[in-house]
């Protein structure tokens, strides 16, 4: 398997079933491909009490700043029910032109792309100065607790600096690079619980029944308009995913009922801020209808935005040289790794078309994958001529 070959690569990756945080060799085809290009490769394995270990990789060519990294993880969702898929989700198949596989598009495609990049670029003109670098994760899908945040600490700890990164991520629409991520709206939980009286559904006067209170909270809620959106990002929403009441009695009010929901949040709010809201509206709903309300939360991610600068126009000008179109920048989609990143050096996101991420037969086209290896030694050329 020459690392100048993408597809290879890509199925190499694929015939790992790294199910997330399983890494069942993905982290060692890396190695193998990286070591004989002259990368010091250091694994890192991380773990937590409450959570399992996790494998991950930061491979670096050179020693001199700057130091542009490629971010991605090899992990990647479950396939769900086997029998569905056309294609063994394990198996790296190509057919009529297009790789299918678990993690074709979500992202072991671009990993491939990264190396085969790396392996252009310095086979071109070498590497004169400064340094390239991967940092490879196996948690992004899972809890990202023992993933690319503790390799940063790690990073940090070890002198180790991040000039600029480029995530991998499938953030493509239609076509190979008609969409830049250059943030991401962040993600906020909450678990919602009205507690009431509990009694018998004839006796009104002396229960207290929390579906109406939690019903009142849901509304207020709902109709809560957060932002009418910014230049970079859309407006800010809130869904509710989850009512539950738990209460099998036809002739009983219940004790309590819980919901939840998820705000996905612009930069015009922080987690605290949207906290100190939902309370306030809670409270209200509580003076006027009794009862007790408790709130629990939980943050995904918040939400950042890489400022449109000159490293923002090198990767939009890599991928036009590329593909001849100019790639919109977005700040669409769910939340990535890149939220961590964007703490230590200017972050962005352009990978494959993300059409069949984490759906039975995902799939890429071998076309795609060869275009986005070109726009990544494109960028690698740019960065590094400047």
């Amino acid at each position: 398997m020459a690392a100048t070959d993408p597809i290879a690569l890509a199925q190499a990756l694929i015939r790992c079933p790294s199910v997330t945080p399983e890494d069942n060799g993905a982290i060692g085809v890396l190695e193998a491909a990286l070591t004989p290009l002259g990368f010091s490769c250091r694994r890192l394995r991380f773990e937590a009490p409450d959570s399992p270990p996790v494998e991950n990789l930061y491979a670096r060519l050179g020693k001199g700043r700057p130091n542009f990294c490629f971010a991605g993880h090899t992990d990647v969702v479950p396939p769900g029910e086997r029998s569905l898929w056309r294609h063994d989700p394990f198996k790296g198949e190509v057919a009529s032109g297009v790789l299918y596989g678990r993690g074709a598009a979500d992202m072991k495609g671009a990993i491939a792309a990264f190396i085969a990049a790396v392996v252009r670029h310095t086979g071109k003109k070498g590497q004169r100065s400064g340094s390239i670098s991967l940092l490879i994760t196996g948690d992004e899908e899972g809890p990202a607790v023992n993933g690319t945040v503790k390799v940063l600490s790690w990073l940090k700890e070890n002198g180790e600096i991040l000039d600029h990164c480029l995530v991998g991520e499938p953030t493509s629409a239609a076509l190979v690079a008609d969409m830049i991520k250059i943030g991401r709206r962040g993600s906020m939980n909450f678990r919602l619980t009205v507690k009431g009286i509990q009694g018998h559904a004839a006796y009104a006067g002396v229960t207290l029944n929390p579906i109406p209170i939690m019903a009142e909270l849901i509304a207020r809620l709902s109709a809560w308009e957060l932002d009418k959106g910014t230049d970079h990002f859309q407006p800010s929403t809130l869904a509710f995913t989850t009512v539950d009441v738990g209460n099998p009695a036809v002739n009983v009010t219940p004790a309590e009922i819980r919901a939840g929901c998820n705000i996905r949040f612009n930069d015009l709010h922080t987690a605290a801020s949207l906290l100190r809201q939902v309370e306030e509206i809670a409270e209200d709903v509580k003076r006027a209808h009794g009862g007790e309300i408790e709130i629990a939360h939980s943050v995904s991610g918040t939400a950042f935005l890489t400022q449109p600068s000159a490293f923002t126009e090198l990767l939009s000008k890599a991928a036009t040289s590329v593909t001849g179109r100019v790639p919109s920048l977005s700040t669409t989609g769910g939340t990535s790794d890149a939220r961590f990143i964007k703490d230590h050096c200017p972050v962005a996101e352009l990978g494959l078309v993300g059409r069949t991420m984490h759906k039975t037969d995902e799939c890429v086209s071998l076309e795609d994958i060869e275009t986005l290896s070109r726009i990544y030694q494109s960028v690698l050329e740019l960065y590094f001529s400047q």
